[in-house]
């Protein structure tokens, strides 16, 4: 299975690779990638998602719902961003296996700013696979088929930061919770984030000293 990152996902919307093209005939690089922007700039969403998996269809239906038209858009991928307390939602035209809690497909993610200790970022890891951090900007997300088991993800995540909660007692938290929705049953856990965003909570590292 191909690995994606979806935080890279951002950086098509600023430029396609030289000599891809929509059109049929040949046409130098250039002109090819003007007419690629060209084509994302005037392609709706709606256009964008009318041949997509029936997953991520389904997602971006919901989230244009919810959020309206996304901040960008390309063939394979919709994107929204500063939509509170999200700094991003990712949708890709992908359906990802993931077997946690039980059989299903990943393919949203819904990104936080927020600045995880170094000592935790194994504990998310051995939590939940789609659970992604990222130390340098920032961020914490989790990819999952809806918004609300993101939610749920995304505050079990906390708990373990906070020590609330172990690994194990995460997970297990995590497909009673997942069964509850499943009979309609919602907590705040898949309602809202149950935790505060950290702005500015990137990580630039440091130097290293010349040998």
């Amino acid at each position: 299975m191909t690995k994606i990152r979806f935080a890279a996902c951002a950086a098509v919307f600023a430029m396609l690779p030289a000599g891809l093209s929509f059109a049929e005939d040949k046409v130098s690089a250039p002109a090819a990638e003007m007419h690629a922007k060209d084509k994302m700039m005037t392609m709706s969403a709606e256009q964008c998602i009318a041949d997509w998996k029936p997953g991520p269809m389904k997602a971006a239906k919901a989230m244009m719902e919810k959020y309206g038209e996304p901040s960008g858009v390309t063939p394979n991928c919709l994107i929204w961003t500063d939509k509170a307390p999200f700094a991003e939602i990712i949708l890709l035209n992908e359906e990802i296996q993931h077997d946690f809690p039980m059989p299903h497909k990943d393919y949203l993610e819904h990104v936080v700013n927020f600045k995880v200790p170094a000592d935790k970022v194994g504990e998310l890891a051995e939590f939940d696979g789609s659970i992604v951090v990222d130390r340098t900007r920032g961020t914490l997300s989790a990819r999952c088929d809806t918004e609300e088991h993101n939610l749920l993800a995304l505050n079990l995540a906390w708990d373990i930061i906070n020590g609330k909660k172990n690994v194990e007692e995460a997970r297990k938290a995590y497909g009673e919770i997942a069964m509850k929705d499943m009979k309609g049953e919602k907590g705040e856990y898949l309602t809202k984030l149950m935790f505060q965003p950290m702005p500015s909570a990137g990580d630039p590292d440091m130097t290293m000293k010349k040998m």
